[in-house]
């Protein structure tokens, strides 16, 4: 493994104070950012000095760093420190996959006498999705999930509160990577996402459904059975519904949780968007009885339209003075 020299990426002396690196870095990342300069090798140059400045602003990092720079000629290979190498049929080198932090933390160990050892460190969090049904975030429930862990992985089991909507976060304190040199454990983050459901849409607690009415129903008015999360339920359909109108039923959505001011539940709305399915004619009477209702509906259109029918006026007429 070959060290860098984060104060030449910087293009600072090893002295630099915080303010001098501070400034190093924000004319480099100005400079070299790819949002900004399509330079050759710009991208390479700001990843460079962006991880040197979250080096060096660091002073625990910074320290351990400069320990391990005492060894190794610049740009030269050098050995870690043991106990950083392990065996799976052959030695394998680690340092390509440790976080950096980890890194220096045990070089600073390493090199230092254990003077940054003895620090306590908070253990690493750790990130994971969580796939779960419509019913398990209206209901709320409990899974065993295989989760990540510094040794692999390992099974927990997860309460997934009611009222869990999609991209919410939920925090396991202490469930994370084990601290060291009695830090406290880190924590666990789990990301919900809602799996597809076969009749509704979420809109974080609210629900939406496609309802489809024939042109008579919808023209006449209704009362038809439709699903909700606790099973069917009647739904009146006022005369004269018109295709893309929101019917709204209130408190029929998802649960959110009791509220802790009134420990009540509240829960979203489901809204039924109608939408007016025409079936073709399947006998001559049914084609009969829609010539029939053509027919009426023109004539009134055409009685209503010479009841209210203005004068029209000739574009060629000219005002008298």
């Amino acid at each position: 493994m070959k060290l860098k020299d984060y104060y030449a990426a910087l293009g600072v002396p090893r002295d630099a104070t915080l303010e001098q690196i501070k400034k190093a870095y924000r004319k480099l990342a100005r400079e070299f950012h790819p949002d900004v300069s399509k330079a050759p090798g710009a991208e390479e140059k700001f990843k460079d000095a962006a991880e040197a400045y979250a080096v060096l602003k660091t002073p625990e990092k910074r320290e351990a760093y400069d320990q391990l720079a005492r060894q190794p000629q610049q740009g030269q290979e050098f050995t870690p420190p043991p106990g950083w190498q392990r065996a799976s049929g052959a030695e394998e080198d680690i340092y390509d996959t440790m976080d950096l932090d980890e890194l220096l933390a045990a070089m600073g160990r390493a090199h230092a006498g254990g003077k940054s050892g003895s620090r306590a460190q908070t253990g690493r969090d750790f990130e994971s999705t969580v796939h779960i049904d419509l019913l398990d975030a209206h209901r709320g429930t409990t899974l065993n999930l295989e989760l990540p862990d510094q040794d692999g992985l390992r099974t927990l089991e997860v309460k997934i509160p009611q009222g869990a909507h999609q991209g919410q976060k939920l925090r396991l304190r202490g469930m994370g990577a084990r601290g060291r040199h009695g830090g406290v454990a880190g924590d666990i983050y789990l990301t919900v996402a809602l799996n597809p459901h076969a009749i509704f849409r979420v809109d974080r607690h609210d629900l939406y459904f496609d309802l489809s009415l024939t042109p008579w129903e919808a023209a006449l008015g209704a009362e038809m059975k439709v699903p909700t999360l606790d099973g069917e339920v009647m739904l009146t359909v006022a005369p004269g519904t018109q295709s893309g109108r929101k019917l709204r039923m209130r408190g029929r959505g998802i649960n959110q949780g009791p509220i802790a001011s009134q420990g009540a539940q509240a829960r979203g709305d489901l809204y039924a968007i109608v939408h007016i399915d025409v079936p073709a004619p399947a006998s001559p009477r049914e084609r009969e009885l829609y010539q029939e209702l053509a027919n009426l509906a023109q004539a009134h259109t055409t009685k209503t339209t010479t009841t209210t029918q203005t004068p029209k006026e000739n574009s060629d007429d000219r005002v008298s003075h």
